[in-house]
């Protein structure tokens, strides 16, 4: 006879704009595969982001349990977001984007006191309050290298 497996907890990671959570996709078959009923995580998410400025990239972290029950943490949003809206960069095609060749072209010029604000609002998270601010900056900046904006003192 088969043995039946011990069923866990599973995981899903999801980045939504703050307030605009909808049952389509992204959200509604990640959650839905997982048999979560998509528009109980939505109004959930919408009412703790409701503070928060309309659009802005939040990571969430879902943990679904066997039960089909679940619970979210959210996150701070994305680091490339908010070098994005420091440097001031302008919409391309809809979106905010970096470099199409980081390296070779730059798109803006953040500060060193940008790039400490966003090391202290990185910092507040939970996983990376065990982090110094000083290697918390130096990842800021390696990640606006990577999405070619220049970082002057």
């Amino acid at each position: 006879m088969a043995r039946k497996a011990i069923q866990t907890d599973q995981i899903v990671k999801l980045i939504v704009g703050a307030g605009q959570a909808t049952p389509s996709p992204p959200v509604g078959p990640a959650l839905g595969s997982k048999g979560v009923k998509s528009m109980d995580f939505c109004k959930e998410f919408n009412a703790r982001t409701a503070h928060m400025t309309p659009g802005v990239p939040v990571p969430a972290r879902v943990t679904v349990r066997p039960d089909r029950s679940f619970h979210f943490e959210l996150r701070t949003p994305t680091t490339s977001y908010l070098l994005l809206q420091a440097a001031g960069v302008k919409d391309r095609k809809g979106k905010v984007r970096g470099a199409m060749q980081p390296g070779r072209e730059t798109i803006g010029e953040v500060s060193l006191k940008h790039v400490y604000d966003i090391a202290k609002i990185k910092h507040s998270e939970l996983r990376l309050s065990g982090l110094g601010l000083e290697g918390l900056c130096k990842s800021v900046i390696s990640q606006a290298k990577s999405i070619g904006i220049n970082v002057v003192s």
